[in-house]
C-alpha cells in the first residue's frame, strides 16, 4: 500500500522560504511521477509542480515558476518542494501525490495522496 507523508509546512512571512518534504513507501519510487498540489479554503485543489521518475523532467504552474523548485532523492524515496519568495496567496494545504504513466497536471489522474501540510504566509 502506497503511503505518502508530507512535512515541513509552517508559518512564514511574505518573502520568506520553506522546504516541504514528502516521504514515500510501498512503491518502487523511481517508477513514479511525483507532484505537489495545493488547496486554499473555498478553492479547488490546484496543480503546483511535478517531476518525472528520473528527476530529469519538471513541470510548474505559471504562478510558481521562478520561485518554487521540485526535486527528488530516489535513494531516500523522498520528493522536495523548495519554496522561495513566498506570497500570501501561496497560503494553502499542500499535498504530495503520485502517479505512473504519462505526465498530468490534473488531480484526478494521481492515484495516491498524502494527508497534506499547511503553509501559511503572512503579509
Amino acid at each position: 500500500q502506497v503511503q505518502l507523508v508530507e512535512s515541513g509546512g509552517g508559518l512564514v512571512q511574505a518573502g520568506g522560504s520553506l522546504r516541504l518534504s514528502c516521504a514515500a513507501s510501498g512503491l518502487t519510487f523511481s517508477d513514479y511521477r511525483m507532484a505537489w498540489f495545493r488547496q486554499a479554503p473555498g478553492k479547488e485543489r490546484e496543480f503546483v509542480t511535478a517531476i518525472s521518475g528520473s528527476g530529469i523532467n519538471t513541470y510548474y504552474a505559471d504562478s510558481v515558476k521562478g520561485r518554487f523548485t521540485i526535486s527528488r532523492d530516489n535513494a531516500r524515496n523522498t520528493v522536495y518542494l523548495q519554496m522561495n519568495s513566498l506570497k500570501p496567496e501561496d497560503t494553502a494545504l499542500y499535498y504530495c501525490a503520485t502517479k505512473s504513466g504519462l505526465p498530468s497536471t490534473t488531480a484526478i489522474a494521481f492515484r495516491s495522496w498524502g494527508q497534506g501540510t499547511q503553509v501559511t504566509v503572512s503579509s
